[in-house]
């Protein structure tokens, strides 16, 4: 009885449709893939002093209203910080979407547009976020009438 042979899995044997070739393309997936486990990692981090400033250190659930996030956004530190969370989430979770439709999208075609329809959003997303963040006026003049509150400097 003959012992049957396994090769080994670097053999140098490729799948017909597969070929490796030492392009961009393979620096692109190590550079989205180190970039996944940083975001990540730094995510973490700013999620967490977020909920611990909105919901331990204050007054918890009831205390988040308008007056709240006006207060917060007043201050550049917390502009800045919840920028970051907005662009890192964002850039984050599109990437893992784009291996996920990398993964199981069959047909170039639908690839495409699955990718496309993806990037758009998220542009779209940053974009309205960034400007809700940067032109947010916590001192609103509603029918003329200065709406001041403690955070709003006096003028």
């Amino acid at each position: 009885m003959a012992v049957p042979t396994i090769e080994s899995p670097r053999s140098g044997r490729v799948a017909p449709g597969y070929t490796r070739t030492n392009s961009s393309r393979g620096n692109f997936e190590m550079i989205a893939w180190l970039f996944m486990r940083l975001s990540g990692a730094i995510l973490v981090v700013l999620i967490f002093v977020h909920l611990w400033t909105s919901m331990v250190a204050g007054d918890g659930i009831n205390g988040v209203d308008f007056g709240f996030v006006a207060g917060k956004w007043a201050d550049p530190v917390w502009q800045i910080w919840d920028l970051t969370m907005l662009w890192l989430a964002m850039l984050h979770g599109t990437n893992g979407v784009r291996v996920i439709i990398n993964d199981y999208a069959e047909k170039n075609s639908t690839r495409m547009w699955l990718k496309g329809v993806l990037y758009a959003s998220t542009v779209v997303i940053v974009i309205l976020g960034t400007l809700v963040i940067f032109t947010f006026d916590p001192c609103p003049v509603i029918d003329g009438v200065a709406h001041v509150a403690e955070y709003c400097p006096t003028s």
